[in-house]
């Protein structure tokens, strides 16, 4: 009798860790502009300005919902319970939607300050909001599953050539106003992968003005370190970041393509996609390593800091582009 419970147990056990293990595979990297054709192949619609941009942003959500394991970050039942690499990998990827979303319905579905926000990205911008790890009513997946139906309304409105109610205006200040937004979110990556190791940094909030001032007061010095418990779900929150703003730069690159040239931006935008490109790639290590700086052992937060920082000044180099004439 317990020689059998023990099979039992046994086998369950080991379904489990293989279908966990299966679960935490990190989604490839697709072809934006390719799925953005045969989708407007399927509608019969031509690939308009904006097609490109919204079709991405529907595409990666739907990844994160109906990947192998569905959306893991609210699961509440073994194995996914037990599982943090792959839902920080959503908490990044989801992080760079809602901001997407956000200069969708702000800035580049408006042609000015004083002009009317469009409808579909009016619901679907707010329901990205909820808290990722929400199960119970709303749970997660069915309010990110209804942002999805508003966007396809706003994608399949755009291309809809009886109305024009529905814009995605490809213009510069535009794009600056995202990319500032990403700056900000590649920034605060950098730093939280840099602080694997502990770092003393030297308090810079009120650089730059003599008049600035803040709250509270704060030492002129500060010893960062991210927790050892924390080390790889930054890791991989990053790595989620950096596949969904790649595929979303990609698209902008279908988009912007006539604005990026004008500026003489576009081997920028090539050189960002590339340097996100490589944070891509496989990790050979059954573990985030967290050796120190030139220590024997690798670091991966810091291989990963290097990427993104390389990427985010990158990207501060292309927002000076797009403000030349």
């Amino acid at each position: 009798m317990y020689k059998w419970i023990a099979t039992a147990v046994g086998t369950v056990s080991l379904l489990m860790l293989v279908l966990a293990q299966y679960w935490s595979f990190m989604p490839d990297v697709f072809n934006v502009q390719h799925r953005a054709v045969e989708e407007a192949k399927k509608l019969n619609v031509e690939v308009v300005t904006g097609f490109t941009t919204t079709h991405t942003l529907i595409e990666v959500t739907n990844t994160l919902l109906h990947k192998p394991g569905g959306y893991l970050s609210n699961d509440i039942m073994p194995p996914s319970v037990m599982l943090d690499n792959m839902p920080a990998f959503e908490f990044g990827a989801l992080e760079m939607v809602r901001d997407l979303a956000l200069s969708l319905r702000k800035d580049f579905s408006r042609s000015q300050s004083q002009s009317l926000e469009n409808p579909y990205l009016k619901i679907a911008q707010p329901q990205f909001n909820i808290d990722h790890r929400s199960w119970a009513w709303p749970s997660a997946e069915s309010e990110y599953g209804k942002a999805v139906e508003a966007l396809i309304s706003y994608r399949n409105s755009l291309a809809d050539k009886s109305q024009n109610t529905a814009q995605f205006y490809a213009r510069a200040d535009n794009l600056r106003e995202w990319l500032n937004e990403v700056e900000k979110r590649l920034g605060s990556l950098s730093q939280r992968l840099s602080a694997s190791v502990g770092q003393e940094r030297s308090n810079t909030d009120l650089a730059g003005e003599q008049s600035a001032k803040q709250s509270t007061s704060a030492p002129s010095t500060m010893q960062v370190k991210t927790s050892w418990w924390k080390i790889d779900d930054v890791f991989y929150e990053t790595r989620g970041a950096s596949w969904a703003l790649l595929h979303f730069l990609k698209a902008i690159e279908v988009d912007f393509a006539e604005t990026l040239r004008k500026k003489g931006a576009t081997t920028s935008l090539k050189q960002i996609i590339r340097e996100l490109e490589s944070s891509q790639e496989a990790i050979w290590s059954p573990m985030v390593l967290n050796g120190s700086g030139f220590g024997l052992l690798a670091n991966h937060s810091l291989v990963m800091a290097n990427y993104i920082s390389r990427a985010n000044a990158a990207i501060i180099d292309l927002n000076k582009l797009l403000i030349q004439g």
